[in-house]
């Protein structure tokens, strides 16, 4: 899903919060409950993917399974803010994550237009607190947390701490790589999304 304020939709207004994304990407599925489901977000789209299986799983849609990349479970503690406000922060935030190229912060009208979807995101996942499931876990389908062994973010055993939230299997992945491992290694990612995604897939009547 592409955000609103991104790309070919950068004239739209941003989300800024966790709610408004989960019911925003819910509308958007709405029409897709005849077939299986399986959700995949990196970053903060990790946290919008579970929000959205959470609910999914609430509403009987049949959700095959979930991946959470580069995310530290909800149930943890959150970080402290980071105070992307002002530019000079944002740009040492940006440095810290990597995958930017750092030639595009001294130039002011890239950061123009790159910043304010980072104050947007970071909004977003600076006021979402996790609100446990009231029956116990929070999706019964399989899960698998995804992770860069350098990510600043992101450590193993934050990934590995996703297991706490699915009555389904779980499995950690963790990737050479940083924050953004997925672009670094994106074949490896694709494999193992495409196995999982072949186990998972229901199986036919037989009869």
């Amino acid at each position: 899903m592409q955000y609103p304020g991104r790309q070919d939709r950068r004239r739209e207004q941003f989300v800024r919060s966790l709610d408004e994304f989960t019911e925003r990407s819910l509308g958007e599925l709405s029409g897709w409950g005849d077939r299986p489901l399986a959700f995949f977000g990196h970053s903060l789209g990790a946290t919008i993917a579970f929000e959205v299986a959470r609910r999914a799983f609430e509403e009987n849609l049949e959700t095959v399974g979930l991946f959470a990349s580069g995310r530290r479970a909800p149930a943890l503690p959150p970080e402290a803010p980071f105070g992307v406000h002002d530019t000079e922060t944002a740009v040492r935030e940006l440095a810290r994550l990597g995958g930017t190229d750092s030639g595009l912060f001294d130039e002011p009208e890239i950061l123009a237009m790159v910043l304010p979807a980072l104050r947007a995101d970071y909004h977003a996942a600076e006021t979402y607190r996790y609100v446990p499931a009231p029956a116990g876990r929070d999706v019964d389908c399989p899960l698998v947390a995804l992770t860069g062994d350098r990510d600043p973010v992101t450590t193993v055993a934050d990934a590995r701490a996703w297991s706490a939230h699915t009555s389904g299997t779980f499995r950690l992945e963790v990737f050479e790589g940083g924050h953004f491992f997925l672009t670094e290694r994106a074949a490896a990612v694709a494999d193992t999304v495409a196995e999982c995604l072949r186990a998972w897939a229901p199986q036919p009547m037989r009869g």
